[in-house]
């Protein structure tokens, strides 16, 4: 698939090309119980048992926590905090695609909601379920600045943003790779992505073929071309409406893909759904 602009051109098995306009995609989702007069964002679903991770903020987008709620007969059950909450705050939960490990970012290695230096954290899930005690990932994954919106890409690196020295701009996007154990690399990914500006919310798709990031001018797409990141191009009109777009999520398959987006008074941050194929049914009905 490739994303180009606002419209979709999606090319199946046989050779066929089908254009969809992002206008008639993008659909609001507010499930009971999770949707507040608070901000809601950066949702996660945990591919083991299904339930709802998602960050609740103020209005004002400050104090995030991290949230969990799972599927009741009448709705989803009233959030809670993550069975890995720590103090601080903390944002950006993903799973890897098989659950057993669960990525997000947090302050609680300083303790302090006032402190500006998140970092990213690990935690992997027990044999019975249960989480272990998250891991802060080692330098030169994180650093004395901010790390933000850590995600596994299925090429093996770890995609995330930072304001770390030596980018081309304030914050930008950087990747890390394992390459033994507890030894790391990490590589910025270059004028096609960074600018002197902010980019800070990096997210591949399912089959590695796109990246989605956030940056202080919207929401943008890259396609994987030639062996490299082709230079971003801004999403269209229906997903860049004001500017606060945030915390994209694709479904399993890539065909659908979730963000949030402050809607002002009298609520504040909301889920949004682009169905980039026109009717996958995501994200899974409760009940």
């Amino acid at each position: 698939m490739q994303l180009k602009l606002n419209i979709l051109v999606a090319v199946s098995a046989v050779g066929v090309v089908n254009t969809a306009p992002a206008a008639d995609q993008v659909e609001r989702w507010t499930p009971h119980g999770v949707s507040s007069e608070l901000f809601e964002s950066h949702a996660a679903f945990d591919p083991k048992t299904g339930e709802l991770y998602f960050v609740r903020s103020s209005k004002k987008f400050s104090g995030w926590r991290i949230l969990t709620a799972h599927c009741e007969g009448h709705g989803w059950s009233v959030p809670h905090d993550a069975p890995f909450a720590g103090k601080g705050v903390e944002a950006d939960p993903y799973f890897t695609p098989d659950g057993r490990s669960v990525y997000f970012i947090s302050t609680r290695a300083a303790g302090s909601t006032q402190s500006k230096d998140l970092d990213i954290w690990k935690a992997d899930r027990r044999s019975d379920g249960t989480w272990a005690e998250p891991v802060r990932l080692p330098a030169p994954v994180n650093s004395s600045e901010a790390e933000w919106f850590p995600r596994p890409g299925p090429d093996g690196w770890l995609y995330f943003g930072s304001n770390r020295p030596g980018g081309l701009g304030k914050n930008d996007i950087w990747r890390a790779k394992e390459i033994r154990t507890g030894s790391w690399t990490v590589e910025n990914l270059g004028p096609a992505i960074n600018t002197p500006g902010d980019e800070y919310e990096p997210l591949p798709s399912p089959d590695g073929k796109l990246l989605i990031l956030n940056a202080d001018s919207g929401m943008f797409v890259s396609n994987w071309a030639g062996g490299k990141w082709s230079p971003r191009t801004l999403l269209g009109p229906a997903i860049n409406v004001n500017g606060s777009e945030v915390g994209a999520l694709f479904s399993p398959s890539g065909h659908s893909l979730m963000f949030a987006r402050d809607t002002g008074e009298p609520l504040s941050g909301e889920f949004f759904i682009w169905r980039l194929d026109g009717h996958e049914a995501w994200p899974p009905a409760c009940p």
